[in-house]
């Protein structure tokens, strides 16, 4: 829905209209403090932060800080300062024509201050949205003063005949330019050295030097940095002084839970309601997507300074969803469910989301993602069947062995592009999977239980005790030493 404007007036009738001014760290604290009186929530969408990361931005809002959030990749922490804006007042207004959002009541260019001057309680205002008070920028090595603070417009000293002395000649940088507004600047490390301390006054005096050009300039920004704890060592730091003008540094972190986690898969996924309406997928297949990216963080493979963001599974739920899309469109399906042969499909979106280790290298992206998947499914599996034991005693049976003994003398051949009629007839053809599953998890629906007996499969093969092998199109399953027989 697209706001209404808010029509210009004049200065006038903005004070007559008993608005107060009002620095941008008094409007944040007045619209918190309004809404947690009113118990509405704060920042939306931040599942897993209600008690660690969320009491702390508010602490560091009511002390007027600005704020550095400090954590690894995909820990939220853009959204966080995009949340921000929600604190804004809807509308702010500001000397018509000003680059830098100057406030009648205390303008600081020399534009606001001539056309005040001139115009007294007839000059113009107009208002500025809090969707347009939000300024971000990702600190790269190329970022320079200019960018940031601004520099000496030649060509507005020559249309305007001023000599670069005169404070007109300036073009602003985004930071002037975002005067009363929040200010963030991603990947701090990444900026230069002498870039960051082009920034010390800025944050403490509120003066700006452009080219020996100094300006006492109090700009009235909320800064909000952001920095991955890596960079401190691999590709840059945050200077000490710099550090020591930023009032509060916070720590994100990953979800916590696997509930947790499937809340903000959920949330962030892009799957159209059709998709959703025509795809099933069980809790155990969303729970299991979200133990990969657990067992991703504890992996040996894996780096753990760099981290596993949380868009490793919200691009795997994707991928999930377009591997079920396309057996639909291929059999002709009206309806099916999420498999736990799809998850093949989601290999891509790891290797893509993982930096690995020197010996995760020598196994390759390919096949680390393949372990972590199996490792999962091993989570999973124990958390509802009894364990395989690695020995079979000689007259001794397992939950496991009636099935292991079926596929003595039975193979079983599992397509991508089955339809679920075809795929699940195949799995309830192996009766002793069956009595498993009603023994040890009753109470799922169908359609995990489905699930489960897929999970069983898997679960013997990683173990040793099914062989499993793959094609372009289906998975084989067969006893142990006997499958190149099936497969001749």
């Amino acid at each position: 829905m697209t706001r209404q404007m808010k029509n210009d007036t004049t200065f006038k009738e903005l004070k007559k209209s008993g608005y107060t001014d009002k620095t941008i760290n008094q409007e944040i604290q007045a619209n918190l403090i309004a809404k947690i009186k009113a118990k509405e929530p704060v920042f939306e969408g931040l599942y897993g932060y209600e008690d660690t990361v969320i009491p702390q931005l508010k602490k560091a809002i009511l002390a007027s800080h600005h704020i550095n959030l400090l954590g690894l990749r995909g820990q939220a922490k853009t959204r966080i300062a995009r949340s921000m804006v929600n604190l804004l007042d809807e509308y702010m207004p500001i000397v018509k024509g000003s680059e830098i959002n100057d406030s009648p009541f205390q303008p600081i260019s020399k534009y606001a201050r001539d056309l005040i001057a001139e115009l007294g309680d007839e000059t113009p205002i107009s208002w500025v949205h809090r969707s347009d008070r939000f300024f971000e920028k990702l600190a790269t090595p190329d970022v320079n003063i200019a960018d940031l603070i601004g520099d000496i417009d030649p060509i507005k000293a020559a249309t305007l005949k001023l000599p670069y002395s005169d404070e007109r000649v300036l073009h602003y940088g985004m930071i002037p330019r975002a005067n009363r507004s929040i200010f963030v600047l991603n990947e701090l490390p990444d900026l230069q050295a002498r870039i960051q301390v082009s920034l010390f006054n800025i944050l403490q005096e509120g003066d700006i030097q452009i080219r020996g050009f100094q300006l006492r300039m109090p700009l009235d920004i909320q800064f909000v940095f952001t920095a991955n704890p890596e960079d401190y060592t691999n590709r840059g730091s945050i200077v000490t002084p710099l550090k020591d003008r930023i009032g509060s540094q916070i720590f994100t972190h990953y979800p916590k839970s696997v509930e947790l986690a499937k809340q903000i898969t959920e949330q962030e996924a892009l799957i159209s309601p059709e998709d959703r309406d025509k795809i099933q997928i069980s809790d155990l297949a969303k729970n299991l997507l979200e133990e990969v990216a657990f067992v991703a963080r504890d992996s040996e493979y894996v780096d753990a300074k760099s981290g596993v963001s949380a868009r490793l599974t919200i691009s795997a739920m994707e991928n999930l969803f377009a591997a079920a899309k396309l057996r639909l469109l291929e059999t002709g399906s009206e309806k099916t469910s999420i498999r736990l042969l799809d998850f093949m499909s989601i290999i891509p979106s790891i290797t893509g989301k993982i930096e690995l280790v020197y010996e995760g290298e020598q196994e390759g992206a390919d096949h680390v993602a393949k372990i972590l998947i199996d490792d999962a499914i091993m989570v999973q599996f124990e958390s509802l069947f009894p364990r395989i034991p690695k020995l079979e005693k000689e007259g001794l049976k397992t939950p496991y062995t009636d099935i292991i003994q079926w596929f003595n003398s039975n193979h079983l051949e599992l397509n991508y592009a089955d339809t679920d009629k075809e795929f699940y007839k195949k799995l309830n053809s192996i009766k002793p999977l069956t009595t498993l599953i009603e023994d040890n998890v009753p109470e799922l629906d169908e359609n995990e239980q489905n699930f489960c007996k897929e999970l069983v499969l898997w679960a013997l093969t990683i173990s040793k005790k099914l062989d499993k092998s793959e094609n372009t199109s289906a998975f084989n399953f067969e006893s142990v030493g006997i499958g190149q027989f099936f497969r001749s």
